[in-house]
């Protein structure tokens, strides 16, 4: 059974896009890891904002 790989390594809302721009500009990141970031989110619209999913918990189990 073939699993999905995670993707890491792309920016995913339009407030990541803005700092690392950022970080471009004052020069603390290369422009070849700007440019791999936002490659991975192509020429999508992002959100604003995102934030991270809360787990399901599972039920708890009754003791008989």
């Amino acid at each position: 059974m073939a699993r999905k790989k995670k993707r890491k390594g792309r920016i995913k809302s339009q407030a990541q896009r803005r700092k690392f721009a950022e970080l471009l500009v004052k020069g603390k990141i290369k422009p070849e890891v700007y440019e791999r970031w936002n490659r991975g989110a192509g020429g999508k619209s992002l959100p604003e904002h995102v934030r991270k999913k809360k787990r399901k918990r599972g039920k708890k189990k009754r003791r008989p």
